[in-house]
């Protein structure tokens, strides 16, 4: 037998209707306002798994097969941010350069990406697979790769490497200086399949939320663009990534824990707004 795409509770629905106007693919009817809404005929397969339904009953009448109203979080009105907070929360951001030799606990690693991957992606796809390079050694390992990477685009199209300042980088490698993970402890790259055309742009929005959101744990981070961008171009780098078959990576941010803090928020340009 069938599980239901959805259980709704008759005693608990208060025949308000918001399930079927939350839904953002239309699946519930609510024809006879007497009685709970019912999924269309099409439902099961239309259905984007979002958690609309279960998240906006204020009864807490709807299961999903997906998901359980028991299984989600409340939502805590004194724990939501004010706009003061928020302003000052998001404008205190830092990319942080600067790292304490020290590794961070794998636990909270996945605290920080459990609630990265709770960012939200085109059609609910949820793409976006994770790869932390743990070890310093390998972190290192992968540096050296992309200098090499750094060094074969000095020679093959020297004025486009020049012009991102890969030869100074290089240069500050053979020194003792890394400008391509910054010391950092542990790097972690976001990567899809190949085929999912939604990949990119959730990538960057789930990495933007795990930046956000390693502050509250004690960490900082930093995008790691070089690092990226070879990532995806150099064949050793991809190799020794060893991403599974029919997988690109997507974006890559070192993490670990800051030297020293911030006690100011820099000025930026004013935006440039037009109301059309």
């Amino acid at each position: 037998m069938t599980t239901p795409l959805l259980t709704i509770d008759p005693e608990k629905c208060s025949k308000d209707g918001l399930c079927a106007m939350a839904c953002p693919m239309a699946l519930l009817s609510f024809a006879d306002t007497t009685k709970p809404p019912v999924p269309v005929p099409n439902a099961r397969e239309l259905c984007i798994r979002c958690g609309h339904c279960v998240a906006v009953c204020p009864k807490g009448a709807i299961d999903h097969e997906a998901m359980k109203a028991s299984d989600c979080l409340p939502i805590q009105k004194k724990l939501l941010l004010s706009a003061e907070h928020a302003e000052h929360f998001l404008r205190s951001r830092r990319s942080i350069r600067n790292y304490k030799d020290a590794p961070v606990e794998r636990e909270k690693l996945e605290r920080l990406i459990t609630i990265a991957s709770h960012a939200q992606t085109g059609h609910n796809e949820q793409p976006v697979k994770w790869l932390v390079i743990y070890e310093k050694e390998k972190v290192h390992q992968l540096a050296e790769q992309v200098i090499a990477w750094m060094k074969h685009l000095l020679k093959t199209q020297k004025e486009f490497a020049k012009a991102l300042h890969m030869d100074m980088i290089v240069a500050a490698w053979l020194m003792g200086f890394d400008v391509v993970f910054r010391n950092a402890p542990h790097v972690v790259l976001a990567y899809s399949h190949k085929a999912s055309a939604t990949a990119p742009t959730a990538s960057i929005i789930a990495m933007t939320y795990l930046e956000l959101a390693a502050p509250t744990l004690g960490l900082g981070t930093c995008w790691a663009g070089y690092f990226t961008y070879a990532s995806q171009t150099f064949p050793p780098l991809m190799e020794a990534l060893n991403l599974p078959k029919n997988h690109v990576a997507q974006q890559g941010v070192m993490v670990g824990i800051p030297k020293f803090g911030y006690q100011r928020m820099p000025v930026r340009k004013s935006p440039d707004i037009t109301f059309a």
